[in-house]
């Protein structure tokens, strides 16, 4: 009951009341224009394309215990929502920190996904659709795909979706307790040619775990910058 009290009172505050006032019932309508990552690593290349999406998204980062008791990253889940409308506000900055402070204090028993439609008015606008990791095509190991296909104003678009593979990594800026951002290029799907995630906030598994421990999942919070691709939301300025 606390923590709902405490969801309903961010709601009523200042900063987030900017969210009904800079990104309305319908987000569709807002402009993509100057939308640019800030911070990014030098070791990463710049996007090539243009940008056909900006998200924040909430969820878990998933790992099992090798036998030298090592956690090994075993993919990824978490839902994606529109944050286009929240250019040129603070808000824009600082809403992975936001919703990760809301994130770990949620009851054990809420989902990305509920958590995240109490903090967004017009959730079923907002939302974009969800990240997961599916067996790689060639057979080795898991790929990320970012899937819009079932959810929000993609759904019914068959080819709303990416399947990708890292193409580039760095270390968080803010720390090594923060995974690290990345650019992935697009193997199948037409939402988009590249991925990149910022922003990152937690997600990092422990240094060491018991061999046979099972597997955990650790939440995390980041932006995804959507770029190229056949699939766009409508902007207008």
């Amino acid at each position: 009951m606390l923590f709902h009290a405490f969801v309903a009172s961010l709601l009523l505050t200042s900063t987030t009341a900017a969210v009904v006032k800079v990104c309305p019932v319908k987000p569709t309508g807002c402009s993509l224009d100057n939308l640019q990552i800030a911070g990014l690593p030098a070791s990463l290349p710049a996007p090539t394309q243009p940008l056909s999406y900006v998200s924040v998204a909430i969820g878990t980062q998933n790992y099992t215990c090798s036998a030298e008791g090592k956690y090994a990253s075993a993919g990824a889940v978490a839902e994606l929502f529109d944050i286009t409308c929240l250019s040129g506000s603070k808000l824009f900055d600082t809403i992975p920190d936001r919703l990760m402070d809301l994130w770990k204090d949620a009851p054990a028993s809420m989902t990305a996904d509920s958590l995240a439609s109490m903090f967004y008015p017009g959730k079923n606008n907002a939302v974009l659709g969800q990240h997961y990791f599916v067996p790689n095509p060639s057979g080795q190991g898991l790929s990320p795909v970012w899937d819009f296909t079932s959810t929000g104003r993609n759904s019914g678009k068959k080819n709303a979706y990416v399947l990708a593979a890292r193409a580039g990594g760095a270390p968080a800026p803010t720390g090594a307790q923060d995974v690290d951002w990345l650019v992935l290029s697009s193997v199948s799907g037409g939402l988009a040619k590249e991925v990149y995630r910022t922003d990152t906030r937690e997600g990092q598994p422990p240094a060491s775990c018991t061999p046979g421990s099972p597997p955990i999942q650790v939440k995390y919070a980041s932006k995804y910058w959507l770029y190229g691709g056949s699939v766009s939301q409508t902007t207008k300025k």
